[in-house]
């Protein structure tokens, strides 16, 4: 996100891993609702919350909402799951652009206000085309994609709304990006579940002031 700490690691890099996005000391919850959980402050924290809290704290400066507020709830949880979107960020062996891709696709099945608003303009950055996401966003299949893209929208697509994936699916989805590859965007794609399951149950939104991506009674 381009805020860097003195050894030139992002600063927000384990938040970012869960959504991408820098937020403030508040929960964004659903307007004129009493939030499902109330935002957490290190000050709150249980002991067994605080060393995760205060690990959060010292890498993002930015605070605890986001899905950060209900996943610390369950401190173990929240500890092991920090450290599957550590990797499946920043150390994957899929590539920026289809990593987030992938994300966009399940923000997109799950109509994942946050996780699109989020990992939008980190997938854009990457270099995925704006017309590519605008066709996804609208739920249809792209125009326009890269051979690696179609790949990856079909491998997500299939193992998402299938359950299961195709001999040529997974045959070309291994051709880009190899064996270690197909787990990583597996891991990535059922991580991303649950992010938005999580989102969803805490009825986290987008920040104040901001347009939702996704509104009522589109598709």
């Amino acid at each position: 996100m381009g805020i860097r700490d003195a050894g030139g690691r992002a600063a927000v890099a384990i938040l970012a891993a869960a959504g991408g996005w820098l937020i403030a000391q508040t929960s964004w919850g659903t307007p004129g609702h009493e939030p499902r959980f109330p935002q957490l402050t290190l000050e709150t924290l249980s002991p067994a919350q605080r060393p995760l809290g205060e690990k959060i704290m010292k890498i993002s400066s930015v605070g605890l909402a986001g899905p950060y507020n209900p996943m610390i709830r369950s401190p173990e949880m929240a500890q092991r799951m920090y450290d599957l979107l550590d990797y499946l960020r920043w150390h994957t062996s899929v590539p920026t652009r289809l990593n987030e891709f992938a994300i966009l696709i399940q923000g997109r099945l799950w109509r994942s206000q946050v996780e699109w608003y989020a990992h939008y303009p980190l997938a854009i950055k990457a270099g995925l085309s704006e017309q590519v996401a605008a066709d996804l966003k609208a739920n249809r299949r792209p125009d326009g994609m890269k051979p690696d893209e179609a790949a990856v929208y079909d491998f997500c697509m299939e193992l998402s709304t299938q359950h299961k994936v195709s001999d040529e699916t997974f045959a070309r989805a291994q051709q880009v990006l190899g064996e270690q590859g197909v787990v990583d965007l597996t891991a990535l794609t059922g991580t991303y579940v649950t992010v938005a399951m999580l989102l969803s149950m805490a009825e986290e939104g987008v920040p104040p002031g901001k347009e939702p991506p996704f509104r009522a009674g589109e598709p």
